[in-house]
């Protein structure tokens, strides 16, 4: 099955907004907890609120679904939902004017609950879409590519929401009132229209045909009653909770921790942030090369370039933002890693979730014992092994699920809450008389040891099935 080129495109663009978003996030959380006095766990209400509306949207979704009798894309159509999904965040940022302007914290985590909500839906119709519009079997190399294009926006995100909020405040000063924060969400809210216009009126896709006749005779892997039923899907769900979790808390407590450590002000963050997502973005341009139906010589050649040119883009973003980037010019070692990696995987799903979280329990010990820049660039190389984990584990979790695949989609969708949960508890753990910040990354070690256990289990339970990927790359 060859992959739709024109299609493709157009799908991913959206892929952007979520990690604009998702990203500009830890910039609000120091900002919000500085401003209003918050503890470190009340200002992780922000990623809170922000995830936990994706297992909302899910919920609605599913019971809908349900209560309809019959699956509400299928009806609607995919790119109807994530238009309609485009126009609910939109809705959601018009929040942000009057949170600004009374500095009103439950107004502006309300907000984001509903851009939150929109996303959901947008992310239950364009991911499985993204794996189905050509071969299954390089379904994991086309969400890399799409989370390449999601993580421009978690890059340049951090930096210009910073901008926007202390681009007028001189050094060392504080911030007198939050009614920068608007602007640049108020904008956001306008392209979230312009963009729901477009995918209404582009040739996406509107339908995805499973092919239930052929699942209901495979005897390796015959159709079951319930999405449920497939264990890949329900390990799946549990892997996606706490490789949200992982990532999301590892980047959203860094502020923290240094300005602890390294003292840093909370208006200087934003290139650290934003080189922790630009990380994704190096191993997502990587693991996308095998997208692509490519010479094998020529593969090789662009395994070592992706990388480098993805962190040429965070160098060129923060370089017109005027930081400095002489800190971040180290971190060209640290991308081999990613390279190693991704030759080691060779393109297979279970055994790339394997390898990357063995990376990144490695990065977080070194983070947690050693101290200073060591442990900063430490924390911040998370990223990198995060960043092909939601590809993997999407692919494994609805291989195989046929005209489950939907359903499968919108419960996967659901454990997005993990990025709030898990950095909430990560925040509470980061308290002085429990294990102080720098220890509290512990939690991460823990959410890596089961996505390799998932990536190991997962991979037989698929043979069982008659489902095997290591014929992906050729």
């Amino acid at each position: 099955m060859s992959t739709n080129h024109r299609a493709l495109p157009i799908l991913i663009s959206v892929f952007f907004f979520w990690g604009f978003v998702a990203a500009s996030n830890d910039i609000l959380i120091p900002v919000f907890k500085e401003k209003l006095n918050l503890e470190q766990w009340q200002s992780q209400m922000i990623s809170f609120a922000f995830y936990v509306a994706y297992t909302v949207g899910s919920l609605i979704y599913f019971f809908l679904s349900r209560a309809s009798g019959g699956d509400i894309l299928n009806r609607i159509g995919y790119k109807n939902g994530i238009a309609l999904g485009l126009v609910i965040s939109a809705l959601g940022t018009l929040l942000f004017y009057p949170a600004a302007e009374t500095s009103s914290f439950g107004l502006m985590i309300s907000g984001l609950f509903i851009v939150g909500l929109g996303f959901s839906l947008q992310q239950t119709a364009a991911n499985p879409l993204v794996i189905t519009i050509g071969n299954p079997k390089k379904g994991a190399q086309r969400l890399s590519l799409a989370g390449g294009i999601n993580n421009i926006g978690t890059t340049i995100g951090p930096v210009i929401v910073s901008l926007a909020i202390f681009g007028s405040i001189a050094a060392g000063q504080k911030l007198d009132s939050l009614t920068s924060v608007r602007t640049p969400y108020l904008i956001l809210g306008a392209a979230f229209l312009v963009v729901a216009v477009f995918f209404k009126m582009s040739s996406l896709p509107n339908q995805i045909h499973h092919e239930d006749a052929k699942d209901e005779t495979n005897t390796k892997n015959p159709s079951r009653k319930s999405a449920l039923s497939y264990p890949q899907l329900w390990l799946g769900m549990i892997a996606i909770f706490v490789y949200v979790g992982v990532e999301v808390s590892t980047a959203s407590n860094l502020p923290e921790f240094m300005r602890q450590h390294i003292n840093l002000s909370t208006d200087q963050v934003a290139p650290y942030v934003s080189l922790f997502w630009a990380s994704l973005m190096i191993g997502r341009w990587t693991g996308a090369v095998g997208a692509f139906d490519l010479k094998k010589g020529t593969k090789e050649v662009l395994n070592f370039l992706m990388p480098y040119l993805a962190f040429l883009v965070f160098l060129l973003v923060n370089k017109l933002a005027n930081h400095d980037l002489t800190p971040f010019y180290v971190y060209a070692f640290i991308i081999v890693a990613i390279i190693v990696a991704d030759i080691m995987s060779k393109g297979n799903p279970s055994r790339q979730l394997i390898i990357f979280s063995i990376g990144g329990i490695a990065s977080l010990f070194i983070g947690i014992l050693a101290d200073g820049m060591t442990s900063v660039y430490a924390f911040i190389s998370v990223g990198l092994f995060c960043s092909t984990l939601w590809p993997c584990i999407f692919t494994l979790a609805i291989a195989g699920l046929g005209k489950h695949t939907n359903e499968g989609s919108s419960l996967l969708i659901m454990m997005i809450m993990g990025g709030g949960f898990i950095s909430l508890f990560q925040g509470w753990l980061a308290s002085d008389h429990l294990l102080g910040i720098q220890w509290s990354y512990l939690t991460g070690i823990a959410c890596f040891a089961y996505l390799g256990f998932y990536g190991w289990r997962t991979s037989a339970i698929l043979k069982k099935q008659g489902i095997e990927y290591d014929t992906a790359r050729s």
